[in-house]
């Protein structure tokens, strides 16, 4: 398994830190799929860009599909989503 070393909220200062509250989930952290952009914080704002591309934008997929489609995914790929 690859490791990333991340920065944790309670690390993060500056842009990554307003990112980071942007971010927070309600169980009150952010996930780590968003963690390992955190040494580089201006990635973050291409992978939300690519999210929404991939999520909402024109596909002959609905959203439904598309939402399914990622929890299988995730499922194989043993991540929790």
């Amino acid at each position: 398994m690859a490791w990333i070393r991340t920065i944790g909220e309670d690390e993060a200062e500056g842009k990554l830190a307003r990112l980071y509250r942007r971010l927070r989930e309600p169980w009150g952290g952010v996930d780590n799929i968003f963690k390992i952009h955190s040494l580089n914080p201006e990635s973050i704002r291409g992978h939300l860009e690519l999210y929404r591309t991939v999520m909402r934008g024109r596909s002959p997929l609905s959203r439904i599909q598309r939402e399914m489609i990622a929890v299988v995914v995730s499922s194989v790929n043993q991540c929790h989503y």
